[in-house]
């Protein structure tokens, strides 16, 4: 198909690309492909590759690299493009940008200047797999990726204890096994849980179960591909006052009783307010 192209109003696009099937592309996304003065891409290939299935000719455009490595040296350069009234259209390298992807800056960027800016959407690896999981979707949050270490992965993963929604998170398949264990220990062993991995491609797998069931799988199995973990929203932690005041007496031995109240009612799930009152009490004995 050779794509037509329309005029388009100078200004920053941003672009859904597809996260595996070349079929998800949408309608408009090709018409601004088609039509940018500038194409800008987290992975130029990728795009160019997108571009050539769809009839969508790059020609003599400048297609600009533009990715963690290289934004503080390529920005300054589709800055200049948008300063000069052209339109730019920036691509991820698969689904929507600056869903942990690297056009955040740009997009800030241009926002700051006073350029118009807008979005084609699209897919999105996060909603999709919330999509597909069975887990409730009426309440979700996505977290992205989770920290390298064990030990600041456990107390990222606490912060989410007592939150009433599915958890979201992207995870790298080589710290899968850990991540889902980590996760089990924090969270709960029975906790439901899906694993998504190669959504809309030929080897799309959902795996669901408990986190330690889960975690038991992928202790010695190491998948390939981009994974989504979801988690089911829990009811938090039920503990003693004795359990909850030993937590808020080593939170005051580090904050102040703001936040060591604020650190407790969101690691176990109760009230702010009788996590701060009782805070009080214990730092007045």
């Amino acid at each position: 198909m050779n794509w037509q192209t329309r005029d388009i109003a100078p200004g920053l696009y941003l672009v859904a690309t597809p996260l595996g099937n070349a079929r998800d592309i949408t309608l408009r996304a090709l018409d601004l492909l088609a039509a940018a003065d500038v194409l800008a891409a987290e992975d130029t290939r990728s795009l160019r590759r997108l571009m050539d299935i769809h009839g969508v000719p790059v020609g003599d455009r400048p297609l600009v690299a533009y990715h963690d490595h290289n934004g503080d040296r390529a920005r300054p350069r589709l800055m200049a493009a948008l300063e000069a009234g052209q339109s730019v259209v920036y691509a991820s390298e698969a689904g929507t940008p600056l869903i942990s992807d690297p056009g955040f800056d740009l997009m800030r960027a241009a926002l700051e200047a006073g350029h118009a800016c807008t979005t084609a959407p699209g897919a999105t690896a996060a909603v999709a797999a919330l999509t597909l999981s069975g887990l409730p979707s009426d309440r979700f949050l996505f977290a992205g990726f989770l920290p390298n270490s064990s030990g600041k992965r456990k107390k990222a993963l606490a912060e989410f204890v007592a939150v009433p929604a599915t958890l979201i998170f992207y995870e790298s398949p080589k710290r899968l096994g850990a991540m889902l264990r980590d996760a089990a220990e924090v969270l709960g062993a029975d906790r439901d849980a899906v694993v998504c991995r190669e959504l809309t491609k030929k080897f799309e797998e959902r795996c669901a179960g408990g986190l330690s069931d889960l975690s038991k799988k992928y202790s010695d199995e190491t998948p390939k591909g981009e994974i989504v973990v979801l988690i089911d929203r829990g009811a938090g932690v039920q503990t003693d006052q004795a359990t909850l005041d030993a937590a808020l007496q080593d939170a005051l031995t580090r904050l102040s009783v703001k936040d060591a109240a604020s650190e407790v009612a969101q690691t176990f799930g109760v009230s702010r307010r009788d996590a701060y009152q009782r805070a009080m009490a214990l730092g007045e004995n």
